[in-house]
């Protein structure tokens, strides 16, 4: 089995901060793709951003400049950055990984549980 587990959500003012973290666990090979998605009420669930092995990232063009995605390989670990938050950044944050399963045998996407940003004043 495989876990995804989230941390960092919460309560921001515009124009704060907040740095959310992901540890994948269990039974994983290798990690090919880790990052973020998010889903605001109403709207369909979206790319945030995205680090692939290599050091190749990918990012929405809302939030270029002011997110930053990074992955630590030794803790299976991908953290989300995000700066200047605006309210439109309000939503759920999904994490994100493509990786070979040693139960399954085969590379797979999985998913955080998710974790609620919300940025208000």
């Amino acid at each position: 089995q495989v876990q995804l587990v989230e941390s960092g959500g919460g309560l921001v003012q515009p124009g704060g901060s907040l740095r959310l973290s992901c540890a994948a666990s269990g039974s994983i090979g290798s990690i090919k793709t880790m990052g973020w998605y998010r889903q605001a009420p109403g709207k369909q669930r979206e790319l945030v951003a995205t680090d692939t092995n290599g050091g190749s990232t990918k990012y929405t063009n809302s939030v270029k400049g002011r997110f930053t995605v990074s992955k630590d390989n030794a803790k299976n670990t991908v953290y989300l950055q995000m700066d200047s938050l605006k309210p439109e950044d309000t939503a759920v944050y999904y994490c994100y990984a493509l990786l070979w399963s040693r139960t399954a045998m085969t590379y797979s996407n999985y998913w955080g549980q998710g974790t609620q940003v919300t940025v208000s004043s």
